[in-house]
């Protein structure tokens, strides 16, 4: 363990941030665009070479385009979208707080429903959303877009809690994988696959769940706590193994596979995302309150397309 060090955008916290190449790559944060309300959920799309995201109360997505550096509007209104991933076969899933579902971008630009309602009632907000390599796609559910007006529409929850749900690639069932988390917010599968990782903004923590054979999840366990009052958003894994996590106002913190803060980027506003992009996938790219940042880096995100086990 060394002492806290800074290097330009970054803070090391343990020795292993910097032996990693964790520390590395640009020296600043780049600003691809500063005039959003509240930016959430990049995604890097490798076949339009640009970068999606959504700014939740201006009801719009954005994207930027890397070959010529221009943003311009994707998609208004946007259902108050929040998170954004691929499916297998490259298509959209965004998660729309104000319609209160999970929708899918056909490639011919058609917008279908691929989850509303859980047991007949309307879900609360989907949040972030991450797919299987068997297709199913699994999201969050708190409920942020529905306690005011300005992520979404006020309503009453009809469910009456916040959780996880897995949407059935064949038949769109809807089921509940877990209810064990206060305010389940970003999501993501380890590499392998075996277990599922959630970031819970109340409780101030991730947990992580063991995936069973058929789609189902162990009673989980916690992998990290917040610090000092910081709450998690989002969470990213690079190729060897370590959680990114989107720390609101303690900028973006990197844990080792161990559980341990290893480092973090700073960041000037409260973050909400993070996302690996680029060509070589190796750029970051952070949502921060009004403002889509980039860090080009020397570590690589976790492969976009798993194996098909």
């Amino acid at each position: 363990m060394s002492a806290t060090a800074r290097s330009s955008v970054y803070e090391v916290l343990d020795d292993r941030f910097r032996t990693g190449r964790c520390a590395g790559g640009d020296e600043r944060l780049e600003t691809l665009y500063d005039d959003c309300r509240w930016a959430e959920g990049p995604l890097y799309v490798p076949a339009w070479r640009q970068t999606v995201w959504s700014d939740i109360p201006n009801d719009r997505m954005l994207r930027w385009d890397e070959t010529t550096g221009t943003v311009g509007v994707f998609r208004s209104p946007a259902g108050h979208s929040n998170g954004n991933t691929l499916d297998r076969e490259g298509r959209l899933i965004s998660c729309e707080q104000g319609n209160r579902r999970v929708s899918r971008t056909e490639h011919d630009g058609t917008v279908t429903v691929v989850a509303d309602r859980f047991a007949g009632k309307r879900l609360n907000s989907p949040n972030d959303a991450a797919v299987h390599s068997d297709g199913s796609v699994w999201f969050s559910d708190p409920d942020f877009g529905i306690t005011s007006d300005y992520e979404g529409f006020r309503a009453e929850s009809e469910i009456g809690s916040c959780n996880v749900y897995r949407a059935d690639p064949a038949t769109g069932e809807v089921r509940l994988v877990t209810d064990s988390t206060e305010a389940p917010n970003g999501l993501v599968f380890s590499p392998d696959e075996r277990q599922l990782y959630v970031s819970d903004t109340r409780a101030g923590c991730i947990r992580v769940f063991d995936v069973r054979e058929g789609g189902t999840l162990s009673d989980g366990k916690v992998f990290a706590e917040a610090r000092d009052g910081a709450r998690f958003d989002n969470i990213r894994f690079d190729d060897e193994g370590r959680l990114w996590v989107a720390a609101m106002d303690d900028g973006v913190h990197c844990y080792d596979p161990d559980g341990t803060l290893i480092g973090r980027v700073l960041v000037p506003e409260t973050v909400s995302n993070i996302s690996f992009g680029g060509p070589k996938n190796n750029r970051a790219f952070i949502t921060a309150t009004t403002t889509l940042y980039s860090l080009v880096m020397s570590v690589t995100g976790a492969p976009r397309i798993r194996r098909t086990h």
